[in-house]
């Protein structure tokens, strides 16, 4: 009985470190696929804070203005904070609603001129 007891508590214990193994296997993908994605023109916030607007990305760096008097810096992309980044699919949503809206701005002041 004993035995059986070892067994079952071993099989549980190597599915557990499994199963947090490709959790965080997937996470470092979604980041990683983020990190590949930035582009000019992304505003980013950065691990320690910095805000800012990318103006140019390198193969393992960006460089980013964090003000309007044009103080520029050189990150490393993963020194992007992912938690904040929007899923793809999250920020097209979002630019669609706000192309959406323009639109619907844009009719009603032609409307109003007539």
């Amino acid at each position: 009985m004993s035995q059986t007891y070892t067994m079952v508590m071993l099989l549980v214990l190597v599915g557990m470190m499994a199963f947090i193994y490709f959790r965080e296997n997937k996470q470092k993908k979604k980041a990683q696929a983020m990190w590949d994605s930035l582009k000019k023109g992304d505003v980013i916030t950065s691990i320690g804070g910095i805000v800012g607007k990318i103006v140019a990305v390198n193969e393992r760096t960006i460089i980013i203005e964090t003000s309007e008097d044009r103080v520029r810096m050189e990150l490393l992309k993963t020194a992007v904070n992912v938690s904040n980044m929007p899923d793809n699919a999250e920020a097209k949503k979002g630019k669609e609603e706000k192309k959406e809206e323009l639109e619907a701005l844009e009719s009603a002041e032609k409307e109003t001129e007539k």
